[in-house]
């Protein structure tokens, strides 16, 4: 096996390790949807940081981790709960958000347009979001 490969390996086992604390700060709930009863994985939020962070993680379903990988699919109206996750106060949650309902306004979504154009972003926040 390659050096690469172990060390990613060794990366996925240290964010997952977070899992317990996620679960905790979640309430083993979707950071995102608030989906509760399905599997949640801890999933970190690009760009990572050289060492994992659990403040740069979220606890996810399937569906909200498959969304940063690939965009938001399906019935726009499935995905209206990022209407109320971009006003979050967990930074990485309300970062996924605006990007993920960038991508739906992108796509003339017009709920999604309309949230964008009330939305105010911290500095730092908006630094995140534009640094994928």
């Amino acid at each position: 096996m390659s050096k690469s490969y172990l060390k990613h390996q060794e990366r996925l086992n240290e964010v997952r390790g977070f899992g317990r604390a996620l679960a905790r700060r979640s309430r083993s709930s979707c950071e995102l949807c608030g989906v509760t009863g399905e599997r949640l994985d801890p999933v970190e939020i690009p760009p990572v940081p050289e060492e994992p962070d659990p403040e740069r993680c979220l606890f996810l379903c399937d569906r909200c981790a498959a969304a940063i990988e690939r965009g938001p699919t399906g019935d726009p109206n499935g995905w209206r709960f990022l209407e109320t996750a971009v006003w979050s106060e967990l930074e990485p949650a309300q970062v996924v958000a605006v990007r993920l309902t960038r991508q739906l306004s992108e796509e003339d979504v017009a709920w999604a347009r309309e949230v964008l154009e009330g939305l105010y972003l911290a500095p730092e926040v908006e630094a995140w979001v534009d640094a994928s």
